[in-house]
């Protein structure tokens, strides 16, 4: 049996200014925590014999890590687009838009869309490539969306859009 998967599909390029200043940030904090784990993997590697140094070890394994993020964010970073910008017409979803969906028991939840590098299901942040806001996008105030999830088809009314 391969190893051999496909390429995952390419996330679009737009990014929030606070995401974008979020992963600044982040790229910052990851050269400053190298330099530290480098002394400490350098210390580990001056104590001998590094087949069974257990120290070591996790260093360079942290130390890969470390380097695998910040290859990942200094190629991610320029090929971002900062859409800082609010829509001419705020009664439609676009990027960035805080959406108020109410579903059919009357329970309303809100999301936000932003970029597939700041997303947060926790904090009601969505991705732009998700499903359902692709279902949302460019829809007005008082719309009806279905979105399939899984097996069962969601309906949901939106009720509030904020920039």
């Amino acid at each position: 049996m391969s190893r051999w998967r496909p390429p995952r599909p390419k996330s679009s390029p737009y990014i929030t200014q606070a995401g974008y200043k979020t992963l600044e940030k982040e790229l910052a904090q990851l050269w400053d925590r190298r330099k530290h784990v480098t002394a400490a993997l350098a210390a580990a590697a001056a104590e001998g014999d590094r087949s069974e140094n257990a120290e070591y070890i996790y260093r360079k394994k942290e130390l890969r890590e470390i380097d695998r993020r910040i290859h990942y964010l200094q190629k991610r970073l320029p090929a971002l687009t900062v859409v800082a910008e609010k829509p001419a017409d705020r009664n439609r979803v676009f990027f960035g838009a805080w959406v108020t969906l109410e579903n059919e028991d009357g329970e309303e939840i809100t999301y936000r869309i932003v970029g597939a590098d700041e997303i947060d299901s926790s904090g009601g942040l969505i991705s732009l490539d998700s499903p359902l806001a692709q279902a949302l996008l460019k829809k007005n105030l008082d719309d009806e969306v279905m979105f399939n999830q899984g097996d069962r088809q969601s309906r949901y009314y939106i009720v509030g859009i904020a920039y």
